[in-house]
């Protein structure tokens, strides 16, 4: 396995791999890799002829309340289990050459950007934006493989590529649960044992809706206050929001028809999840 630092040579060694006329396919990570990022790897190396996977844990993403200081991080275990993905590039910037101190230009998706989670977290996705767009300008992949778990972080990028100009394929990866609904997050890690076993309850929640739905139920209202009761099932879950939306948009969705986007995020304990499933009603 091939591990990068340089951002001068990132460029130069993704230039090397365009001229020989292979495709790039990109999996941006902040590590702690679970089954998730490796099924972006799988659907990457099925896909592409060279992989690069990067680990960069953005600051610009974090709130000063939000958990930076404490987010996972273990580089040593992330490069152990990728070494059964080899051949793989590995980029692993530092902070101080992706983010110098007399950096002040950004990249912000309006509109998408203001809904759901960013409600909540202010500058997140300006964040999350500028980061991916400085990636993309180092990497020049021919495709990107993003989670759905990350659902409205994935609708941005996928604008961003397209008004940006990038040519760029964003191919969504299907979320992946661990045995009783919880998708897989490096946030996982938070839990204790009780925070553990209510986590599920975002997923649950969803399935509830779900189930709603298909029984014929119609109003958007009824079922955010389904949605919104079901987590409160849960004594430690703390509500951020529940929405029905659009899932082209993000707007939220008048009349239940077509697909629907349903998406949940709440605290367990100090943790903040989310979670989503895109359902479609006749």
């Amino acid at each position: 396995m091939k591990q990068i630092t340089s951002l001068k040579e990132m460029s130069q060694h993704s230039r090397k791999i365009k001229d020989r006329g292979q495709s790039i396919g990109f999996v941006p990570t902040m590590g702690t890799l679970h089954e998730g990022h490796l099924s972006l790897i799988d659907a990457a190396k099925k896909k592409c002829d060279v992989v690069i996977i990067s680990i960069f844990i953005n600051p610009l993403q974090f709130s000063q309340s939000e958990d930076l200081k404490k987010y996972p991080r273990n580089l040593k275990k992330d490069k152990n289990t990728l070494k059964s993905f080899d051949p793989i590039i590995l980029f692993t910037p530092s902070e101080k050459d992706l983010l110098p101190h007399n950096s002040s230009a950004v990249v912000d998706v309006e509109g998408l950007s203001k809904k759901l989670c960013g409600k909540s977290r202010p500058g997140h996705f300006r964040g999350v934006a500028t980061i991916i767009t400085k990636l993309f300008n180092i990497i020049r992949p021919d495709h990107v493989f993003l989670g759905e778990k990350d659902f409205q972080q994935q609708i941005i990028i996928k604008k961003l590529v397209k008004d940006l100009n990038y040519n760029i394929e964003v191919t969504s990866v299907k979320t992946l649960r661990e045995y009783d609904g919880l998708a897989f997050s490096s946030r996982n890690t938070y839990f204790n044992e009780r925070e553990r076993k209510a986590a599920p309850i975002l997923y649950k929640t969803l399935l509830r809706a779900k189930e709603a739905i298909e029984a014929g139920e119609r109003d958007p209202r009824r079922l955010h206050y389904i949605m919104a009761q079901h987590v409160g099932r849960e004594p430690i879950a703390k509500i951020d929001y529940v929405g029905l939306c659009d899932p082209s948009t993000l707007d939220d969705v008048k009349t239940i028809k077509g697909d629907i986007l349903l998406a949940v995020a709440a605290h367990i304990g100090h943790t903040r999840l989310i979670d989503n499933m895109v359902v479609h009603a006749k």
